[in-house]
């Protein structure tokens, strides 16, 4: 006995399907949007991180400029100039303009009004006096070094920049320098700066 043939006039039961369904165009959609926010999350934790990065190396650029200048400006310059004068915790916010005629502790003082200038980003700012530059909550301290019994180590300084962060870690500061909690960083440098 011979079957029945079965095409696509025999049976009213099977029809061609032609386009796509709804349900295939919403899983496309999702699996789309999920990708869109994945790329979009990785945009913003790279953002992040770059803006953090950018911050430690101008802390960074920050501690060797003020060491710089505390080693341009060594005894051998001035015999009754003690370096301890950059070891203040006030900034006496003068004009920050150096007088020719100045002594060298006004120097000091001009370098120290500089720096802490730089870091809260006084040295760029927008046409309406703003600052944009420097660093989010940035403080820094100058220190005498101490040895592990609390003696002062002779021409050993600690220079410390502190600045607050986007994200929260655990505040692992060495030094008491700038507003403490989860978000500071600091970037801690220990020079010796001997008399020549």
């Amino acid at each position: 006995m011979m079957g029945k043939t079965i095409n696509k006039f025999s049976s009213p039961r099977i029809k061609k399907q032609q386009g796509m369904s709804f349900i295939e165009v919403l899983i496309a959609l999702v699996i789309l949007v999920t990708g869109i926010l994945g790329a979009v999350a990785m945009q913003i934790t790279a953002k992040q991180g770059s803006f953090d990065a950018m911050q430690r190396s101008l802390a960074s650029s920050l501690v060797q400029d003020i060491i710089a200048r505390m080693r341009a400006q060594t005894p051998s310059i001035d015999p009754g100039l003690t370096l301890s004068e950059y070891v203040k915790n006030d900034y006496a916010k003068g004009d920050g303009v150096y007088k020719g005629d100045a002594s060298v502790v006004n120097m000091i003082d001009n370098d120290r009004y500089e720096w802490e200038l730089a870091l809260m980003g006084g040295n760029v700012t927008t046409n309406d006096g703003t600052s944009v530059g420097g660093l989010v909550g940035g403080r820094g301290c100058i220190t005498l070094s101490m040895d592990e019994d609390g003696n002062t180590i002779e021409n050993a300084y600690t220079v410390v920049v502190s600045w607050q962060a986007k994200s929260k870690t655990t505040d692992s500061a060495v030094i008491n320098c700038g507003v403490s909690g989860a978000k500071r960083r600091q970037v801690v440098v220990q020079t010796f700066i001997y008399n020549i």
